[in-house]
């Protein structure tokens, strides 16, 4: 199995509402083939701000991971993100 862990940063011009879209829209990509399991929030903690977003992906394995980087739908939500601020991201694959 292969977690991806992303961390986005977005400038302060974009708006709570839009985060939650963010978050909203990655939400809808838990039904893609060889998707476990996908959770996706915005940052409520207090002591770090710098990334506002949050996306955890468990995938059934690498080719599912490699599918999904290519795939339409994500590829529309990376849209949007860019067009709603992002400054930035880290994106962390490990095999557990």
């Amino acid at each position: 199995m292969i977690q991806r862990t992303v961390l986005i940063k977005f400038a302060e011009t974009t708006t709570q509402e839009q985060l939650q879209e963010v978050v909203t829209r990655f939400k809808t990509l838990n039904k893609l083939p060889g998707i476990v399991d996908l959770q996706a929030g915005i940052n409520i903690g207090d002591r770090n701000k710098e990334f506002q977003v949050m996306l955890l992906v468990r995938f059934e394995d690498l080719a599912a991971l490699d599918a999904y980087v290519v795939n339409e739908e994500h590829q529309a939500i990376a849209a949007y993100i860019k067009e709603v601020g992002r400054l930035d991201s880290v994106g962390v694959d490990i095999e557990i």
